[in-house]
């Protein structure tokens, strides 16, 4: 399967270890969600927003638009028979685990180590009590087809399915959860150019 046909997942920082997945992708799988919350007028009259005759005037029908951090769900399939099958002695041994791990490394809250780099908080890096390990979330960016987006990622579930015979899956269903970060980050603004260039194509081909 080609590139173009694969998704990406990796960590935008200096980690120890380095975090990063290519996996086989589906654009079917993918589910992605935003709302906003509208502060309507509250003139006599106008219960859900001021009245309006022409263009001009319809900023003014809300008051306010709370816009709320766009989610992403999307759920993959991790599968190891084909490197089995040409003889891979880690996919062989270890099946997905190692695909698994990754996962959920990205998930984990980290800590700065030694040399600036970003360390499991679990492996004790920082200080010594929980205020003092100053832990954060993986930055991480989620490309697939044209689009490069920064992301957190906010949860992790696995199903295996088939197994090696040391229980090692080598076949397994995970479902990611994620949140777009929508900052002045240079992924984030990429993906708001390429926004609106698409939203032009559309206008100049037709609703």
């Amino acid at each position: 399967m080609s590139l173009a046909s694969k998704g990406i997942l990796f960590e935008y920082g200096l980690s120890l270890p380095p975090l990063g997945l290519i996996f086989d992708f589906n654009p079917q799988t993918i589910s992605r969600s935003r709302t906003v919350t509208i502060k309507t007028g509250n003139a006599p009259g106008a219960r859900l927003g001021f009245d309006f005759l022409t263009p001009l005037e319809t900023p003014r029908v809300s008051q306010g638009v709370e816009l709320q951090g766009e989610q992403i769900s999307v759920t993959i399939l991790l599968d190891a028979t084909e490197q089995m099958n040409e003889g891979d002695a880690i996919a062989g041994q270890f099946g997905v685990q190692p695909q698994i791990d990754t996962l959920r490394s990205m998930v984990e809250p980290k800590v700065q180590g030694p040399g600036g780099l970003q360390v499991l908080s679990s492996l004790g890096g920082g200080g010594s009590r929980a205020f003092e390990r100053q832990e954060s979330a993986s930055v991480l960016i989620f490309a697939w087809g044209v689009q490069f987006l920064p992301v957190f990622l906010t949860g992790v579930s696995q199903n295996e399915t088939l197994h090696l015979p040391n229980l090692s899956p080598y076949r397994a269903e995970m479902t990611l959860t994620m949140q777009v970060i929508e900052s002045n980050n240079p992924f984030f603004m990429a993906e708001k150019i390429r926004q609106t260039t698409m939203t032009a194509l559309n206008a100049v081909t037709g609703f």
